[in-house]
């Protein structure tokens, strides 16, 4: 009972007491704790055990993660055999398919719930349970914040079915068949991680990066992989900035695609683990990989594939090629630039249904945005040809916004009926990994941006790309170009109303969850959202709902007392984010930001020197500006 020792403090700060909740005494914090969860069944016994939290994204409107609560029994059972205590708790579930507008936009959202669910519990590590493109970055870009031990389990694939003899992919096939339409158990590792305390920070390096990269490239992995990838280094301290695209094209051009996947090939992932799965892929890679690189296990990935056995499989039965005869020679994905892709756009070349269109030219045909799409694509008076190169404006980040999966332009139906399968398409937006073709995306800066080359361009300009020379051009003069983004400029000024508003593309969602009382800005889909300027305010009253990150002196009252904050310039650097000019005028209590890193979304992250003692906290934004104008 020495918890309830009123003479001792409460400690050490691991499992049940660690993060107490704050009532001004820890031993009553503690004791409540218990008392609540102890009606669950929990004997004395289990609650002095390290607790390792499982992240439960079940939902009945999520079929990629049907299997989830088996997932959720299996881990129970693995920690509690290491003498652990499993506790799952929810988070957001995604589906593509079932959220609106855009599972991109709730991708952030699910990485703030993730982080703050893990930061907010007891847990000394954390399992995180889920699938989908959207939800794997979201979580693992929540756990490198939280900075906790985290090991993520991947629901894994949907399984292929058949229809009338015909193997059928969940995705892949559902794609293509409707583009024919249009033409007529787990293994786990051993608990005592969490005494080695391996965080992601620690163990996640550079190598382990550029390590994933390497798979990506060799896999025909998705562009989306490019989006998230990026997003999850930047939460990174150590290795934020130091990995841009350009790093994804550079280590594309000496990687060669090995794995027969669809949109790529034509096996499935089931037909990947079946030939050894990851194992065999990183066997193969051997000669490009970072094998120092520290993995989940403790042990480097060069020591973990010695002593992992090899199975031999038959090359006619296998989809993972050797390194020797790859399917594809190098640069699965590229990275192109040009007058048209200032801040560079990607394109996942493998997946090309037609190679002669990775050197191409053509007259564009452009539509403005996604519903000038749907109203004009089938047009039987459209002037396209299979020559033409579709363009689309204003599916990015904040063009559409929130950027959705509409990048795969369909091939115009007149078009589809004569036989037409792929034409070279350009958009900032993004497409699924599961969708193929000779397809541009991410095009930045995004058409929306005032700056932006793509958003001036018009029909009948001619678009140029070339895969082996990575250009992305519309071939125009300079000083046409400039002319174009001179005058679209002028007009919106003349207008008085903001780019979004003269486009009327202020959507009731984007009213409800972005444009209240602070303009925010996103750049370039291969970062993360940031905001560019704060006003003058008089104080903080409601920094009292803020959470501190680290215990110790309560500091929330100080701030809350405190007036004349200034914010007067919140910056944007090309490889960081720093507040530009900080003060307080309360001169009891001395509060500076050492440094903002990293900088997420809607929040602002500082470190506090309060009478002498060093603490965190996290203030989300909108407690800095509910007494400031709305830009």
């Amino acid at each position: 009972m020495e918890d309830y020792d009123l003479n001792r403090p409460v400690g050490p700060a691991q499992g049940m007491r660690q993060g107490l909740t704050s009532y001004g005494d820890a031993h009553f914090s503690l004791f409540l704790r218990k008392v609540f969860i102890k009606a669950l069944g929990y004997s004395e016994d289990a609650l002095s055990r390290p607790i390792v939290g499982i992240v439960n994204t079940y939902s009945s409107f999520n079929p990629c993660h049907a299997n989830i609560p088996q997932l959720i029994d299996a881990v129970k059972r693995g920690v509690q055999l290491a003498g652990g205590l499993a506790i799952d708790f929810p988070t957001i579930s995604l589906h593509e398919s079932f959220a609106a507008p855009t599972s991109m936009f709730l991708r952030n959202l699910m990485s703030m719930d993730t982080e703050e669910m893990i930061r907010a519990q007891p847990v000394d590590a954390v399992v995180l349970i889920g699938g989908c493109d959207k939800t794997t970055p979201a979580q693992l870009m929540g756990g490198i914040s939280a900075n906790k031990p985290i090991l993520h389990l991947v629901t894994g694939p949907m399984m292929p079915g058949s229809h009338r003899g015909v193997r059928i992919g969940a995705c892949t096939d559902c794609r293509n068949n409707w583009a024919s339409y249009r033409a007529g158990a787990i293994d786990i590792e051993e608990i005592g991680m969490i005494n080695e305390e391996l965080a992601p920070t620690v163990l996640l390096t550079r190598e382990s990066f550029l390590n994933a990269i390497t798979v990506l490239q060799a896999i025909g992995g998705s562009t989306n992989a490019v989006v998230h990838l990026m997003a999850i280094i930047n939460r990174h301290p150590h290795v934020a900035g130091t990995i841009t695209l350009d790093t994804v094209d550079e280590i594309g051009r000496k990687t060669p695609l090995l794995v027969d996947l669809k949109p790529s090939g034509s096996n499935y992932m089931t037909d990947f683990h079946n030939s050894g799965g990851m194992a065999a892929l990183l066997r193969e890679l051997k000669p490009l990989l970072h094998l120092n690189a520290m993995t989940i296990s403790g042990k480097t990935l060069g020591e973990v594939l010695e002593a992992e056995p090899v199975i031999p499989i038959p090359r006619e039965l296998s989809c993972i090629a050797p390194f020797s005869d790859p399917l594809y020679p190098a640069s699965s994905l590229v990275v192109l630039r040009g007058n048209l892709a200032p801040r560079g756009a990607v394109m996942k070349a493998s997946a090309s249904k037609n190679r002669e269109l990775l050197s191409h030219s053509g007259p564009a045909v452009v539509f403005s945005g996604s519903a000038d799409l749907a109203r004009r694509i089938d047009d039987e008076n459209l002037d396209v040809t299979p020559d033409s190169v579709l363009v689309l404006q204003n599916i990015g980040p904040v063009g559409n916004p929130g950027m959705p999966e509409a990048g795969l332009i369909p091939i115009p139906r007149k078009l589809a009926a004569r036989g037409v399968q792929d034409m070279l398409r350009v958009s900032d937006g993004r497409m699924s990994g599961t969708a193929g073709g000779t397809i541009v995306l991410h095009v930045a800066p995004e058409a929306v941006d005032p700056e932006s080359p793509l958003g001036i361009v018009r029909d009948g300009d001619l678009i140029t790309v070339s895969v082996e020379k990575r250009v992305l051009r519309v071939e125009i003069s300079d000083e046409e170009l400039e002319k174009r983004i001179a005058e679209r400029k002028a007009r919106i000024e003349e207008s008085g109303k903001t780019l979004e508003e003269a486009q009327e593309r202020i959507d009731p969602w984007v009213a409800r969850h972005v444009l209240f009382k602070f303009r925010a800005d996103v750049s370039d889909d291969h970062k993360e959202k940031f905001v560019t300027e704060l006003r003058k305010l008089k104080s903080l009253p409601c920094v009292m709902n803020s959470r501190l990150v680290v215990g110790g002196p309560s500091i929330t009252d100080p701030i809350a007392r405190t007036q004349g904050f200034q914010y007067a310039l919140l910056s944007y650097h090309k490889d960081r984010q720093a507040l530009e000019e900080y003060q307080a005028s309360d001169e009891h209590h001395k509060v500076t930001s050492k440094y903002l890193w990293p900088f997420k979304e809607d929040v602002i992250r500082f470190d506090f020197e309060v009478d002498g003692d060093d603490d965190k906290a996290i203030l989300p934004l909108e407690n800095f500006i509910n007494n400031g104008e709305k830009e």
